[in-house]
């Protein structure tokens, strides 16, 4: 009897210790969310200037207005979380050798856009601002014109380096032109009336995170 009564008293003491070193259920992980990704972004342009000579970037002109699907759109890929957008803003000019021969070339430009919602929130507001006087200050010729070379008269100068993060629930951008500022040696022009080139855009870039894959159900045990 003695010895029965051991018996279950250590069976009782035994009991707990093993049920506390069992290890916990595992719960199975949360998918890793993908790396973020960083690419050119198709754009739809309403006035496209061409390809550049030496960068062979694109160009874009950005017209004034206030309806931002007069604007350049920009349609974002599936992501998760914000997605941060960037682009080269230049100064829009018409080349002249002969105005820069002759030392009339001189123009000082400010080029005002916006960047929205396409219900027409204002996510950020750029400016570039340069001087032009010679052909050094040309950032690059847009070839399919018919100048020497087969270059274009039109050209940008300056470059201003924008980056604007959009929020997480839009799927589309416009960038529009708000206004224009050029300053000459015989006065000043301003540029506000809609559908008038008052910059151009290149190097139109995206920075996002793309969503987790779909889980694959288990197949069905039969």
């Amino acid at each position: 009897m003695r010895s029965a009564k051991i018996l279950i008293v250590l069976a009782l003491l035994w009991t707990p210790a093993a049920a506390q070193t069992r290890a916990p259920a595992r719960r199975p992980a949360a998918p890793a969310l993908p790396a973020m990704q960083t690419e050119p972004v198709m754009i739809k342009c309403p006035n496209p200037l061409g390809d550049g000579v030496q960068s062979k970037q694109s160009f874009c002109d950005v017209l004034t207005g206030r309806d931002p699907a007069d604007g350049i759109i920009i349609d974002l890929p599936l992501h998760v979380g914000p997605v941060t957008l960037t682009f080269d803003l230049h100064n829009r000019h018409m080349y002249s050798e002969e105005l820069v021969k002759t030392n009339r070339g001189y123009r000082h430009y400010t080029a005002t856009i916006g960047v929205l919602t396409l219900d027409n929130t204002l996510l950020s507001r750029a400016v570039v601002q340069n001087e032009f006087r010679t052909a050094a200050d040309l950032v690059d010729r847009i070839s399919g014109g018919a100048g020497p070379g087969g270059v274009k008269a039109v050209a940008p100068t300056g470059t201003e380096s924008i980056a604007v993060t959009i929020p997480a629930d839009e799927t589309s951008v416009s960038i529009l032109g708000e206004k224009l500022s050029v300053v000459r040696l015989d006065g000043v022009d301003s540029f506000t009336l809609p559908g008038q080139p008052v910059a151009i855009v290149s190097n139109v870039m995206i920075q996002y995170r793309p969503p987790p894959p779909k889980r694959t159900p288990a197949p069905r045990r039969r």
